[in-house]
């Protein structure tokens, strides 16, 4: 087995305790789809009536298990959950549909579920066939080891390229009743939801009904996991999940229907706060990284267009190798800037990296100071803000890393 890459510089210092949530167990195996000596396979178990939110990678060219949570969605109930890592199932044709096919009949049959409330996520490699009759008789092994407070095990079994697991955790008061949200994700390259292989799972106890937390989980994901990106480039995997055991129900917290119920307030900032945490963990697992940066755009037209334009500095190779070097180039935001397409005036254009101001009103800061700015890029965490002169109301922020040698070399081998 190859050595395991050293933890990323920027992984959380201290891991949160998970605290268990009733209406789910977990369980791992070592199936050796494509890693030796270690879990591939993690299997999530919920309580009858769990309710399903979800959503998926915008690709057209979508993996097989993508295909097939699509189409249970919509049902809004969910009993188990299968994640294999090293292999995406995804571009193999009519034979990687029959392998989510067959693993799902495993898995309904080993739990007594029906297969419209089993989902998958398969992610790894693309393009290489999944073999599903290496699941043949594991699921009512793991069922059989399955935990309550296996959620850590389960994060570090759909690990590929990560270098460590990545969770996340919240409490929050509905109806005066304390609920728990859990969260686990993986991901550090082909990084640019839009709904990498980044996939997302979040567990809650509360009892919301599949629409609440299906529109609450589509407004969460626009300001946290797309507003994140390492290499700007789109999985055809992407999925992010959110199931709700409802088990609060017996501690007197009110069944919620509806996302607009006042009582959903705090269990809103909570989600919300448990979906931007694990999507800063990805940007800082980000293959290769040594800097968190953060971009923030705005003077904008809209929203829309600082978002566009925030997206276009964070996705642009010239920004990312210049934060790697150290190296505040402003120049290269203002190319940025000027290749998104939105409304901005040069002539106003200012760029700050921190709180030092390096361009004003289309020129470099009479201010600038080489020595403050070179000392401040040695961080690592950046923040660069742009005020792209368009007289508007709009701003955005997004995340994203440094692009360094160990990328390349990390994507240059992996399917070797």
């Amino acid at each position: 087995m190859a050595a395991a890459a050293p933890v990323s510089p920027l992984a959380p210092k201290t891991r949160p305790f998970l605290p268990i949530i009733e209406g789910v167990r977990f369980a791992t195996a070592a199936a050796e789809i494509k890693y030796k000596g270690r879990t591939d396979v993690m299997l999530a178990l919920m309580d009858k009536g769990t309710q399903a939110a979800g959503v998926f990678t915008t690709s057209k060219c979508p993996s097989a298990p993508v295909d097939w949570c699509r189409s249970k969605i919509k049902g809004g109930k969910a009993r188990a959950l299968v994640v294999n890592s090293g292999n995406a199932n995804a571009f193999t044709g009519r034979d990687g549909l029959e392998q989510a096919k067959h693993t799902a009949v495993l898995a309904a049959k080993a739990t007594g579920a029906p297969q419209s409330e089993i989902f998958l996520a398969s992610t790894g490699v693309i393009g290489e066939p999944l073999d599903a009759g290496k699941f043949d008789g594991l699921f009512e092994r793991m069922i059989a080891s399955a935990r309550p407070d296996g959620i850590l095990e389960a994060a570090r079994a759909i690990m590929t390229t990560d270098t460590y697991a990545k969770v996340a955790t919240a409490t929050a008061r509905i109806g005066g009743v304390e609920v728990t949200i859990n969260g686990i994700a993986k991901g550090a390259g082909m990084i640019a939801p839009d709904m990498a292989t980044m996939l997302s799972y979040i567990f809650t106890d509360a009892p919301i009904a599949a629409p609440a937390l299906q529109d609450i989980l589509s407004k969460s994901v626009k300001t946290t996991f797309n507003s994140i990106t390492v290499d700007s480039d789109t999985s055809t995997s992407d999925t992010l999940m959110a199931f709700a055991t409802g088990a609060a129900a017996k501690r007197g917290a009110p069944l919620i229907a509806t996302a607009s119920d006042r009582r959903l307030t705090d269990f809103k900032l909570a989600f919300h706060g448990v979906l931007l945490d694990l999507a800063h963990q990805v940007v800082r697992d980000g293959e290769g990284c040594r800097k968190f940066v953060e971009i923030n755009v705005e003077g904008a037209a809209s929203n829309i267009a600082a978002k566009k334009i925030a997206f276009s500095i964070a996705n642009s190779p010239l920004v990312k190798t210049a934060v790697a070097g150290e190296d505040a180039n402003w120049g290269r935001i203002v190319a940025a800037v000027g290749k998104a397409g939105e409304k901005a005036d040069r002539d106003r254009l200012e760029i700050w990296f921190g709180d030092i101001r390096v361009a004003h009103k289309g020129l470099r800061d009479p201010a600038y100071s080489e020595e403050a700015t070179s000392a401040y890029m040695k961080g690592e965490d950046i923040v660069i803000t742009v005020d792209c002169g368009a007289r508007g109301k709009g701003m955005a922020t997004v995340w994203t890393c440094d692009l360094t040698k160990e990328y390349i070399a990390i994507n240059g081998d992996y399917r070797s």
